[in-house]
């Protein structure tokens, strides 16, 4: 064995391959720079597969590619060894890079062949594209589902907090109606016993201007009982066929001068509205208080709007009081409506006008509500069921509650003078 190794690498009885081409020194230099240029490519490769792997460690069969790079080194060993062996005839170095790089190249193949049904099952190219564009698309209903569960949820809160906002102005007005009424019998006693009191005294008596003092006073506390008999959807109406155009039109004059000559006042009708069932009378006195309000608000002069819409499928019209003026947040909206709620100084409002607002459109068989607009200012809209065919009552009208009593009756005191709009 030692023998032959060492008769393996004798290179004293051997001549170089190159020498029988020394005649032809083009073809030796042919040979030189063609494995010279194989032998750089086989050894670029590997290393350009070693760095692939190195930085993509996430690679599947990554020994895969090392074993490749084992490989073509070996391959290009063997190009070397064919330079060297042009001129040293170390056949048997020659002899063992061979053979190191056929067991290499072997190792390869078998190792290629056993991993080649594996490899077969990784998914293509096309097939990840399309799996990413399905999983795209789950994502995509995915996030449509939960934009339509937010949007459920918010509808939801939304309904739940009118559903609150509703119950809750419902026992304000079951409570506000039942101590007005109980009030205004108070009220009775004492303004009678004030008008036997004024015919029992001499026209000169001392006494008369303070009885007069008393009698304003119970005609005040009358009126306030009136607006919260309004918000309680309890107070006598007299309703009519009413035409809101022409009623709002020969209202607009009293209300430019209510306002004064620093708001501007206009007006836009729709035309061929329906007629109405409400309270002319009571129409014009809410009128006038969302107007006072809208003045309040614009202390530095802006424009008031009246106007008149109709509701969808005819089923009535909506009366629109906008202005320009500072505007309310949702909090404030959100309390408007309550009686004895202001944001004005003490002495300078009661809270009382808006609620009488909110109870004679629900008393009309409408509603009352702010209307949110891109505009700055504050815009509130009334409206009302259109009126129904003889014999028939108004569309959509909505009864008074059953655990309340009738305004009018021997517990009920009218003012004695017609009542002054108290802005909220």
């Amino acid at each position: 064995m030692l023998e032959l190794l060492r008769r393996l690498w004798e290179v004293e009885n051997l001549s170089p391959h190159g020498i029988c081409l020394l005649w032809r020194p083009e073809l030796i230099w042919t040979h030189v720079v063609s494995d010279s240029l194989i032998a750089f490519a086989y050894f670029s490769i590997p290393v350009g597969l070693a760095y692939f792997v190195s930085r993509r460690r996430d690679v599947v069969f990554g020994w895969m590619f090392w074993s490749f790079a084992v490989f073509i080194t070996a391959c290009g060993a063997t190009h070397l060894m064919a330079i060297w062996t042009l001129w040293v005839p170390d056949y048997g170095l020659e002899a063992a890079v061979k053979l190191l790089t056929g067991l290499a190249s072997i190792g390869t193949a078998v190792a290629l062949w056993v991993l080649m049904p594996k490899a077969l099952t990784l998914p293509s190219p096309t097939q990840l594209r399309q799996a990413n564009e399905a999983l795209e698309a789950r994502i995509a209903e995915r996030d449509a589902a939960l934009a339509a569960l937010e949007a459920a949820n918010a509808e939801r809160a939304r309904a739940e907090e009118a559903l609150r906002q509703s119950q809750k102005m419902e026992a304000i007005g079951q409570l506000t109606g039942g101590v007005a009424h109980d009030f205004n019998n108070l009220l009775n006693v004492v303004l009678l016993n004030l008008d036997r009191v004024e015919r029992g005294l001499s026209p000169d008596s001392p006494l008369r201007r303070r009885l007069d003092d008393a009698v304003k006073g119970a005609e005040r506390a009358a009126t306030m009982t009136h607006k919260l008999l309004a918000f309680a959807r309890r107070q006598p109406l007299s309703p009519v066929s009413t035409d809101v155009n022409a009623q709002i039109a020969s209202f607009a004059e009293f209300v430019r001068g209510t306002i004064g000559p620093r708001i501007r006042l206009e007006t836009d009708f729709a035309p061929d509205l329906p007629r109405v069932n409400i309270d002319p009378n009571q129409l014009e006195n809410a009128l006038l208080n969302l107007a006072v309000n809208a003045r309040d608000a614009m202390p530095e002069g802006g424009t008031l709007t009246l106007a008149t819409r109709p509701l969808p499928e005819g089923d009535g019209l909506a009366v629109e009081v906008s202005d320009t003026g500072t505007g309310m947040g949702p909090e404030i909206e959100a309390r408007a409506f309550e009686p004895f709620f202001t944001t004005k100084p003490l002495g300078q409002g009661t809270g009382l006008g808006l609620s009488q607002v909110f109870g004679f459109a629900q008393q009309s068989g409408g509603s009352a509500a702010f209307v949110r607009r891109e505009r700055p200012g504050t815009t509130v809209r009334l409206a009302f069921p259109a009126q129904a065919p003889a014999g028939r009552g108004p569309i959509a009208a909505r009864p008074a509650p059953a655990s309340t009593a009738p305004a009018s009756g021997p517990g009920f005191v009218a003012p004695l003078r017609p009542p002054v709009p108290v802005a909220s």
